[in-house]
């Protein structure tokens, strides 16, 4: 039996600007990542984000986190999109149903339709079985949150039996500073306490501070190296004391080394 081998990846937030988004580019870029995904909220555009990084790299692969098709319709989207695809090659485009409760799995696969009609590959944030069915079935796969190795590789295992090809990828919050600690927490707890979440942490049997590489890990590369081998693609989804430019370079560096022993 081959052993999985995921890809490894890395995470930040849109609100880090682009200009830094670029700079973490290049180093990620340097340091081997797979891919470099930047979340999209109210306060950070991540197409922006991610545009700057497509000029300034030439190999790296880049992604939007979840960008909720409620907050941001498909079509504008797969404009955006199209553009920095067609530019760079690169672009893959996570979206979401976002707070969307009557007919999310219709409007979710009606965006992917969009999507993929305009050229532009996608995945789709997909928290319950239904979604995740469509999210293999209808894109070009899925990306899950807050997931221990051991439930990553029944989900995965799962998914593959439905679309053999369809990628998995899966958010898997690092800290790697003991400062950046309170930060962790806090995301944490509001993803514990947060509907559809908490009835899913309930039914799997644990946490989301379950889930994380904390500072204080005991074993950071053993247990990235269970996510990999769990998974299509591991996105270390970075979290530091202040966002400063140095803490980002820590991180990357640490991760680095892990690529250059697998």
């Amino acid at each position: 039996m081959t052993t999985r081998h995921g890809d490894l990846s890395l995470g930040v937030a849109g609100a880090l600007g682009a200009a830094h988004i670029a700079d973490i580019a290049v180093r990620a870029e340097a340091a081997g990542f797979a891919r470099l995904w930047v979340n999209d909220t109210p306060g950070g555009d991540a197409l922006a984000g991610l545009a700057a990084a497509a000029e300034r790299t030439s190999s790296i692969g880049l992604a939007t986190g979840v960008v909720p098709i409620d907050r941001v319709p498909a079509r504008g989207l797969a404009e955006r999109a199209t553009q920095i695809a067609g530019a760079s090659g690169r672009l893959t485009v996570g979206i979401g149903s976002g707070r969307l409760r009557e007919g999310a799995l219709a409007q979710v696969a009606a965006a992917i339709g969009e999507l993929r009609e305009a050229g532009v590959p996608v995945l789709v944030g997909a928290l319950g079985p239904r979604m995740r069915r469509l999210a293999v079935t209808a894109s070009d796969g899925v990306l899950l949150n807050w997931l221990t190795p051991r439930a990553a590789a029944d989900q995965t295992a799962a998914l593959h039996e439905i679309a053999p090809d369809a990628r998995v990828a899966l958010y898997v919050r690092w800290a790697l500073e003991p400062a950046a600690r309170a930060r962790l927490d806090d995301e944490a707890s509001r993803y514990d306490q947060a509907p559809g979440y908490a009835e899913n942490f309930a039914r799997l049997g644990f946490r989301a501070h379950d889930t994380v590489l904390a500072p204080d890990s005991a074993d950071a590369p053993g247990r990235v190296r269970a996510y990999r081998e769990a998974l299509d693609e591991v996105v270390l989804r970075a979290i530091t004391p202040t966002d400063a430019p140095h803490e980002f370079a820590a991180l990357i560096d640490r991760a680095g080394r892990w690529l250059a022993d697998a």
